[in-house]
């Protein structure tokens, strides 16, 4: 195993893991966006306000994107599980 095996390996991880959270981030983000603007504009302070919204809005987008992740997932593991003969460890 060479240094940048390991190091295609670990870029690979990285950038599946980017890429599983990315949506999920992205709609928290937005929908957190929304909800501070409009406690901004009507002055409504309260904690629940933005927390709700946010947890229902991530566990949908979990239920429409959750097919799609696992594939990603799923995918990233056979590639792994498929290179396994590769994972020589020198001692």
């Amino acid at each position: 195993m060479t240094d940048t095996f390991v190091t295609a390996v670990t870029r690979e991880a990285l950038w599946t893991i980017l890429l599983i959270s990315a949506p999920l981030l992205g709609i928290g983000l937005v929908v957190g966006l929304v909800i501070s603007i409009f406690q901004a504009t009507t002055q409504i302070h309260e904690q629940t306000l933005s927390f709700i919204p946010k947890l229902v809005a991530i566990l949908v987008s979990m239920v429409i994107f959750g097919p799609w992740m696992l594939h990603t997932l799923v995918s990233f593991a056979d590639k792994i599980l498929g290179n396994l003969n590769q994972f020589t460890f020198i001692r």
